[in-house]
């Protein structure tokens, strides 16, 4: 009898202490209902910038059921404390096992030296769509698949799985934008997603995402930490910089590693700087790139988190308005650091524990 009231008692305290998360439209998150007072540094925030990078969104995101009416209200309010408290209701992050801490990189957008020829210094191809390239849109016919795409190519009459990197850059195919002259660089640009390059007579190409080849996406740098290439207990950080300079020293290793990321990225010519899958161009330290199964493209975020080079805190509201083969999981996110070397100094340096909390509009 003593075990039992022992054991019901211990249960209650357990379960009356978990929180009782919500679920909301649009997000298979564990969300937790908090109000703006709980939210860290939110009225110490620039408000003001924050708004305008949701009227920015809202040229794409206004298109959503979710976004139209209060998009419409963003374009006259003229207090913008006012309008993210009176419009929106904040939403904790949490993790399948109750946490709420998740992790935070950052991405950029590289700078790299191209040709529109190829020459003995730029033979690197940065290709388009190929023509053989079929991406199939599944909804139409398994509407359950609607968060799917086929992509493969025809042999016969049979759609077989597309080339993987080691034989994309092996065959050299024709289907080439440019040229760049650092394979590296190059990879990296696949990682980023967009970039510059700049060509021999000073002109400026801008390159982002088109397509990719289906292939499933595996770290390089998880992997060269787990082979002991890089990492605390090696002379090479854990980081973008640590994995530059790696190659740079074991450049007959160089294609043994690359290729154990199967995935390809495809590139097209842009009217505008770097582009996030929302469709509008990314602002510096204000977007962020998200899974968008638990925080929906156009959605403020506020986020907590740190400055790997500074450790400076980062509380601010930013927007989701990019994805990423990578950014898996319920408190998830890649912080947008902006353009070129100064920016590559944070992002390649950035993995961050963090906090999110969405705000949803009402």
């Amino acid at each position: 009898m003593k075990f039992f009231i022992f054991t019901t008692i211990i249960i209650a305290i357990f379960t009356g202490c978990s929180p009782k998360f919500e679920k909301i439209d649009n997000s298979k998150a564990n969300l937790l209902k908090v109000s703006f007072n709980e939210i860290k540094e939110f009225e110490k925030d620039d408000l003001a910038f924050a708004l305008d990078v949701f009227k920015k969104a809202c040229t794409k995101s206004s298109r959503r059921e979710t976004f139209e009416e209060v998009c419409l209200k963003a374009k006259s309010a003229t207090n913008p404390k006012a309008f993210f408290e009176n419009n929106f209701t904040p939403y904790k992050l949490y993790n399948k096992d109750g946490s709420d801490k998740g992790t935070i990189t950052g991405y950029y957008e590289p700078l790299l030296y191209g040709s529109l020829t190829k020459t003995k210094r730029f033979k690197y191809p940065v290709y388009k769509v190929p023509n053989d390239l079929i991406t199939i849109d599944l909804r139409s016919i398994y509407p359950t698949l609607r968060k799917y795409t086929l992509r493969g190519k025809l042999e016969g009459n049979r759609v077989v799985p597309y080339e993987s990197r080691k034989t994309i850059d092996k065959k050299q195919k024709d289907d080439i934008l440019l040229y760049v002259d650092n394979k590296i660089d190059l990879y990296f640009l696949h990682i980023q997603g967009s970039g510059k390059v700049q060509l021999s007579n000073g002109d400026i190409v801008n390159v982002g995402y088109a397509n990719q080849n289906g292939q499933r996406y595996n770290s390089v740098g998880k992997y060269m930490i787990n082979k002991g290439y890089i990492g605390s207990k090696t002379s090479y950080s854990a980081s973008m910089q640590g994995m530059k300079k790696w190659f740079e020293d074991h450049p007959k290793k160089v294609d043994e590693v690359l290729n154990i990321n199967p995935s390809y990225i495809f590139f097209e010519k842009r009217s505008q700087g770097a582009t996030g899958s929302l469709g509008v161009e990314l602002i510096p330290e204000r977007n962020l790139a998200v899974d968008t199964r638990y925080i929906q493209l156009g959605m403020p975020v506020f986020i907590n988190t740190k400055n790997p080079v500074t450790n400076e805190e980062i509380n601010q509201l930013m927007v989701a308005a990019d994805t990423g083969g990578a950014i898996k999981g319920e408190i998830r996110a890649d912080f947008f650091w902006g353009f070129a070397k100064e920016a590559a100094h944070y992002a390649g340096r950035m993995k961050e524990a963090g906090e999110l909390y969405i705000l949803v509009p009402n």
